[in-house]
């Protein structure tokens, strides 16, 4: 679509704008439409979509202007911290939070890391295929944090399905993909299975500690305070939707792109060196968590971009598509892993950027050395070219891979 003398009328570019939410087998090319056509629309009142990376910056940093305490709708009855809380408090919980991320702790996860890729890949290699997603992609991440945080990866199925009742409410109830009262039931369910859950844990620890996250905080204190019960919940409500599912996400997207694109899947294999750059680059192009947390407008703001926003107006702003607009990115549509400058925001921006960006990094980059080091060459397997791409994160359903 091309916005020269011919600009489609209003409604058709917010019907867009709106589609490119859903829309996530291909973006890219939507995105560049919707940045060329202003990068901004209100599709209803109260309601506004930000595609131009210079206003979803300044969305994302200037927290006392758009908060993100908002009601996210995903089965929770109380915000999540530290994502729906701003500061002063949400620097208090990002002191205790970030530490269990850093890099530190990461370097020391390094072994047990890879260790635990080359496991997974150990169980299907000699088929010669397997279906990514659901043999690779779910379980790798999900091993390693509940790993991370010492809680019992013989329950991992359990937690999947936790994960599942809240952002892929279609794997249990298929009438969840369409009606909104079945989605909004399917995720009330999974958000009292969480609470339940870690309620009993911290009923248990406190008489039996133990050297897992839950003992962990029961003994931590913010900003001179104990946290609450119902703190220890809402910070592990987040971590269950997000800890468990978007590095999987990543690597669906990730290995999509690379068995369409030998060409640079062998860079890779050519030079593993290139790795982190690879990674921060597929990271900016596949965007696998295309937008951000609604942020509402404290006040009456103008943008840089020069929109008016209303008070009380819910911004969605749109990670993916900033990360491809041409005002950053001399060469966007280029996915180029020799790219030197690449400030990406796949992990959003301001105080509510991604906690655990250091532990997904991480992983990303081990998988891409371990499985490129044991297979080099692989394709989608034939039948299986047409990629699905459901809604919710950005991932592949069923990514089938094939190797000689």
């Amino acid at each position: 679509m091309s916005y020269g003398d011919d600009v489609a009328p209003i409604a058709n570019l917010n019907d867009q704008a709106l589609g490119a939410m859903y829309d996530l087998s291909a973006p890219q090319p939507n995105y560049k439409d919707l940045i060329e056509a202003g990068g901004w629309f209100e599709p209803m009142e109260g309601m506004a979509l930000s595609f131009l990376r210079e206003n979803t910056e300044f969305v994302l940093r200037n927290h006392e202007l758009f908060t993100s305490r908002v009601d996210m709708n995903l089965g929770n009855v109380r915000p999540m911290i530290p994502l729906n809380v701003d500061p002063p408090d949400h620097s208090k919980y990002r002191k205790l939070l970030d530490p269990l991320f850093a890099p530190r702790v990461m370097n020391e996860q390094e072994e047990d890391i890879t260790r635990r890729a080359n496991g997974f890949i150990d169980a299907f290699i000699e088929r010669g295929e397997c279906n990514f997603t659901e043999e690779f992609a779910e379980l790798f991440p999900a091993s390693i944090f509940l790993g991370l945080l010492g809680l019992p990866e013989d329950q991992m199925r359990m937690f999947l399905d936790m994960r599942d009742y809240i952002l892929h409410p279609e794997k249990i109830d298929p009438d969840a993909l369409l009606d909104i009262e079945t989605r909004a039931s399917v995720q009330a369910k999974g958000g009292q299975l969480i609470y339940d859950y870690f309620t009993d844990l911290i009923a248990k620890r406190l008489t039996d500690p133990s050297d897992d996250i839950i003992s962990r905080f029961l003994a931590a204190e913010v900003g001179g305070d104990k946290l609450s019960h119902e703190d220890i919940l809402d910070i592990m409500f987040l971590f269950v939707i997000a800890g468990l599912d978007t590095v999987s996400d990543s690597l669906t997207c990730f290995f999509a792109f690379l068995a369409q694109h030998p060409e640079h899947r062998q860079q890779i294999v050519d030079n593993p060196d290139i790795i982190s750059s690879a990674v921060e680059e597929l990271l900016r192009w596949e965007s696998p968590v295309p937008g951000g947390v609604p942020r509402v407008a404290t006040q009456d703001v103008t943008l840089p971009g020069g929109q008016q926003v209303k008070q009380g107006t819910a911004v969605l702003v749109n990670y993916g598509s900033a990360d491809i607009d041409a005002a950053t990115f001399g060469d966007p549509f280029e996915v180029r892993f020799d790219r030197e400058n690449n400030p990406h925001i796949a992990f959003g921006g301001g105080v509510h950027r991604c906690l655990g960006s250091h532990l997904a990094r991480r992983e990303l980059r081990i998988v891409l050395r371990e499985w490129h080091r044991r297979i080099p060459n692989y394709t989608l397997k034939p039948g299986h070219e047409e990629l699905e791409y459901p809604q919710g994160l950005r991932h592949v359903k069923d990514l089938m891979l094939t190797w000689g």
